[in-house]
């Protein structure tokens, strides 16, 4: 077992206990890393060296699994998110179209998660939905076949009141 974390954050000891299970085994990066953002709410640089360090792999290793796949972050999530798809099938039905009405909307850029800490704007290459393009992910249910107003409808009074 991996000695407690400086920090004496008890998130460290769930961690660990999750690598144990794993037998602190490299192959079960992903697995780990998904227990880390459970536990985290994303992954910074401190936490990817600390699983690097205990899984025994170069950081590069886990930092390229982790910038991979799009399910993990490495900031703060906002309380909601707006998770877009920008694959082919997407981006020609118009998912462009719902990231400027977006960003509009919040004043936010795709990637970024507001000042207040109420919403994340987020893209993917695809999130295997194509039939229903375009489509966004809204805190995790997946709503397609969308225009910009029907998305703005949906994400109503996410910022709390109404407005920006």
């Amino acid at each position: 077992m991996t000695d407690a974390h400086p920090s004496g954050d008890k998130r460290f000891k769930l961690l660990d206990a999750s690598m144990k299970r794993y037998q602190f085994q490299p192959d079960a990066l992903i697995e780990v890393l998904h227990k880390a953002q459970d536990l985290f709410g994303h992954l910074d640089h401190d936490l990817l060296l600390y699983i690097a360090r205990n899984l025994k792999l170069p950081p590069s290793r886990v930092y390229g699994v982790a910038t991979f796949y799009h399910l993990f972050s490495f900031t703060p999530k906002g309380e909601h998110t707006c998770l877009l798809c920008l694959g082919t099938a997407c981006y020609v039905k118009g998912a462009a179209k719902l990231q400027a009405t977006l960003e509009k909307q919040w004043d936010l850029k795709l990637g970024d998660t507001r000042s207040d800490g109420k919403m994340s704007l987020l893209g993917a290459r695809c999130v295997g939905a194509c039939g229903l393009a375009p489509v966004a992910v809204l805190d995790g249910k997946v709503s397609g076949n969308l225009n910009p107003e029907a998305l703005l409808q949906l994400v109503k009074g996410w910022d709390g009141d109404g407005t920006r």
